[in-house]
């Protein structure tokens, strides 16, 4: 079985350089052993602690794999769609509220902010299908992609998720800026993400961040999230309320919508 959710070359380099450190270890004690002859006790011990080289050499390879295999685990654990963006809003909630001074770092004068939330469509079929190895280097590059164009204009990640992502802007322009500059990237950067093409889903909501009703704030956060559970693979699909703050983007309605764990029905709108 391949190590998973590390390239083989990493594990390989890693094992290696921890078996040359224990080689220059066994040369500088066989140095030692030569210049102690004549001295019994001190030849005796240094012996037993050459013998001991070759076990920790394997030891060491031993630890390298079980690091390996804990990663895999913990990125497992956490999840891949449906954790962020179908989760409570108690959850989405509790999450933008940790990062509260990020988020107002990058509010407008108004307190107002908008969210960004992303994932890439069917990205535990992709993850089956590629394997490990091949997923977390499409992962990187997806990522990169993303945190580029969120530091383009000047957003904030307040959590990432596996490859999900909780992003806030100081206008709804800015958002669907770096929206469409990850759905450009996700197409055209890096060798990894050409042979293996991901469709990655956005929704974008407009909300005051900086307010004492924490649940006006939730449903906010919650809001963006679920725009995003509903868009398909290559889509942006923003709310009223950043169509309403836009000035330099041009939209279309796509429908009304219901959404789960909000009241009523919401008009969504797409970049045109």
């Amino acid at each position: 079985m391949q190590p998973p959710l590390v390239a083989r070359d990493t594990l390989e380099l890693l094992v290696a350089t921890l078996v040359v450190l224990e080689l220059v270890t066994l040369g500088a004690l066989l140095v030692a052993v030569r210049r102690a002859r004549g001295r019994g006790e001190e030849v005796v011990a240094l012996r037993a602690e050459l013998a001991s080289v070759p076990v920790r050499a394997q030891n060491a390879a031993g630890w390298a794999m079980r690091q390996v295999m804990d990663t895999a685990t913990r990125v497992r654990e956490r999840g891949f769609v449906g954790g962020l963006l179908m989760a409570p809003i108690e959850d989405l909630t509790r999450w933008a509220t940790e990062d509260r001074a990020g988020i107002a770092a990058v509010a407008a004068p108004d307190g107002s902010v908008t969210f960004l939330f992303s994932d890439i469509e069917n990205s535990t079929s992709l993850n089956e299908e590629l394997g490990d190895e091949r997923w977390v280097k499409v992962l990187d590059a997806h990522d990169r992609v993303v945190r580029s164009e969120v530091d383009r204009r000047s957003g904030h990640v307040v959590k990432s998720q596996g490859d999900g992502f909780m992003i806030v802007f100081g206008s709804a322009d800015d958002a669907v800026a770096a929206a469409v500059g990850i759905q450009r990237g996700v197409r055209s950067s890096g060798r990894q993400l050409r042979r293996t093409p991901v469709q990655v889903r956005i929704g974008i909501h407009t909300g005051t961040a900086i307010a004492r009703d924490g649940d006006y704030f939730g449903r906010n956060v919650a809001k963006a999230a679920r725009l995003t559970a509903l868009a398909e693979g290559g889509q942006i699909l923003l709310s009223d309320e950043s169509v309403d703050t836009l000035e330099r983007t041009k939209t279309r309605a796509v429908g009304e919508f219901e959404l789960k764990g909000l009241t009523g029905s919401h008009r969504l709108w797409t970049v045109a």
